[in-house]
This record gives structure tokens, sequence and C-alpha cells, in this order.
């Protein structure tokens, strides 16, 4: 299943379109890690809304991403978790240690951007 990842100013955003099997999440991992170098994107937005259901595997692949991308300069924000995903997440330890997430990608975008003025008036 091909995620789409679109580059919006600074950012990637990667929207989640339905279930995906383990070799997908992992070939989405490598692209997003990969064009992040290529865009020098500041950002990237992993929207999971449609998700109804997130695996061991699925929490560990969106861990090992953001600390991927954040080895490149960048920072993952992830959106969308539904209340019965992050109940379900919960109730089996699986967590999104050191991971961002926003409610929405309206939200994501915010915190993104507020993180970019911090950093701009930070290093002036």
């Amino acid at each position: 299943m091909l995620v789409p990842i679109l580059k919006q100013g600074d950012y990637l955003i990667a929207s989640i379109q339905s279930s995906l099997a383990d070799a997908d999440l992992i070939r989405l991992r490598d692209q997003l890690v990969e064009q992040v170098g290529r865009y020098r994107s500041r950002g990237v937005i992993v929207d999971v809304t449609v998700l109804d259901v997130m695996d061991s595997f699925a929490v560990r692949t969106l861990s090992t991403l953001a600390q991927m991308i954040m080895l490149r300069g960048a920072e993952t924000v992830i959106v969308g978790v539904q209340p019965d995903v992050a109940f379900a997440m919960v109730q089996l330890g699986l967590t999104l240690d050191n991971v961002k997430t926003a409610l929405d990608l309206e939200e994501g975008l915010l915190y993104l951007n507020s993180r970019a003025k911090r950093g701009r008036s930070g290093a002036g």
C-alpha cells in the first residue's frame, strides 16, 4: 500500500489512507527518512486518523521513524490517534515515548510552526 507523502513548505505530511502491512510501514519509514534529507525538511507529520488498530510493530516503527528523523535534523508529530486506539495502546502498554502527538493535522502544523518560530528567535 502506497502512502502519499506531501511536501508543504518545510514539512512533509504522510497521510495513511488504510491499514498497512509491516512491510508498508517499513517502506514509509525509509521513504520519509530519505525525503527529509532530499527536501531539507524541518518537520514530518504522520496522520494515522484512519487507523483503528495500532499493534506493537506499528508503534515501534513509528517510534523508530521519529528517532531516525530527529537524527536527520527534523521533528516528527503523529496526529489523529483515535480514542479507542489510544485506550488500547495504554491497556497494552504501548507508548510513543519521546514522540510528539497532536489531535489532528491542524494542531500538528501549529506545533511545528511554533517550534520553528522559537528556533529562529533563539538563533538571532
